[in-house]
């Protein structure tokens, strides 16, 4: 909200309202519950974090822009989606309450993204500022490292699994393996956005959950993040 206390005058990329907060903000309570205390560097480094509240639909990333920041949906959902040549969608991620997101690769952070991420309901992200050039602030500190690993292990599993889900599920097997593994998507996402992810149409996706026995997808986006 632009003009609110303590709002940032004049920045034409964001009309949300970005706050600069103490070491005890929420973020830094997470980081330091799940890393363990930090070094001065990575102390100095949290505290730069900056409070966001978005609307849904609201560009938080755009195809052509440099990601230069760590996100942690304190609150909301995200969705990280590229536009194929003819302008259609295609999800790829979700990042739901507690999900951290950063551009893990040198690459990542000096090259202009291919792809989007906005929020599917209205949420509060944390933003910590991140150099393109310069190393990690949290380099050289054993949890850091150890969280980086396992997000890197991680993300080579998804992909090395969506293949194959792909390559050899049918989309009720796909659907159904979606709902083992992240029934919340399920209750918080709308199935357009869903069936995208699945490769299929919204159509096909609720004949398919008609078929299955399932109620209507919850479709309500919350509001209102304070």
């Amino acid at each position: 909200m632009a003009g609110a206390p303590g709002a940032p005058a004049g920045n034409p990329r964001f009309s949300h309202f970005a706050q600069a907060v103490s070491v005890s903000s929420p973020l830094t309570l997470f980081l330091t519950k799940l890393l363990g205390a930090p070094p001065p560097a990575v102390e100095t480094w949290w505290a730069r974090a900056e409070r966001r509240l978005l609307e849904r639909g609201q560009p938080l990333l755009r195809a052509g822009e440099h990601w230069r920041h760590l996100w942690w949906v304190e609150r909301g959902a995200l969705r990280l989606y590229y536009l194929d040549r003819d302008g259609a969608e295609s999800n790829k991620n979700f990042f739901l309450d507690g999900a951290l997101c950063w551009p893990i690769t040198p690459t990542l952070r000096q090259q202009p993204v291919m792809f989007h991420v906005e929020p599917l309901e209205d949420s509060v992200v944390w933003a910590l500022p991140l150099h393109p050039s310069d190393p990690l602030p949290g380099v050289g500190w054993a949890p850091w490292t150890a969280l980086e690993h396992r997000v890197l292990c991680a993300l080579l599993d998804g992909k090395m699994q969506r293949e194959q889900e792909f390559l050899q599920l049918s989309a009720r097997q796909r659907y159904t393996r979606l709902l083992e593994q992240h029934p919340q998507w399920a209750e918080r996402i709308a199935l357009k956005h869903l069936a995208s992810y699945l490769g299929v149409t919204d159509v096909s996706l609720s004949r398919l959950r008609s078929e299955m026995g399932l109620r209507a997808a919850n479709k309500t986006q919350r509001s209102g993040p304070g």
